[in-house]
């Protein structure tokens, strides 16, 4: 399988444009890529986990915070993130900084539809509290985490 540049689904949001690569269908549910790029100190995921896969991120461009469990990094370009099944994490530029980042989920579960509801949400086609009722059928499970919440305050212009 090879998926060609000019061809990548490409969906825009305010600060962010997700590159949509791979996805369980068309893996047979092996695996689903997408490339994120964040604009300067975006936030993008907040506090969630994935009950069935690993997520996989290597960053090839600028920094970004990471929230993994309980404990916040700054990575960079060539870093390596590997988050197991039930970790909770959240990601998000890091302030003053862009990021350009692979994002690889193993075994696949269906992302794309994912995606696309963010999409709508920020185009105000759809509210925010309609992905919770998804939270299973794409494997994304929201938590609250008061560490993420003080590290990426108000105070710093990215909420």
């Amino acid at each position: 399988m090879v998926v060609r540049h000019e061809i990548t689904e490409r969906l825009e949001l305010p600060a962010a444009t997700f590159g949509l690569l791979a996805d369980s269908a068309t893996t047979q549910g092996t695996l689903g890529a997408n490339r994120l790029s964040l604009g300067t100190g975006a936030d993008r995921a907040t506090p969630h986990y994935h009950a069935r896969s690993w997520e996989v991120f290597y960053v090839i461009d600028g920094s970004m915070e990471f929230l993994v469990d309980d404990r916040v990094s700054t990575v960079a370009p060539g870093d390596l993130v590997l988050v197991p099944p039930r970790m909770p994490h959240a990601f998000g530029a890091a302030p003053d900084a862009t990021v350009d980042v692979l994002v690889v989920i193993a075994p696949g579960v269906e992302r794309f539809g994912y995606f696309r509801h963010l999409q709508r949400i920020a185009l105000s086609q759809a509210r925010a509290e309609s992905l919770a009722p998804e939270q299973d059928r794409y494997d994304v499970h929201f938590i609250d985490s008061l560490t993420w919440t003080t590290t990426r305050a108000p105070s710093s212009g990215r909420r």
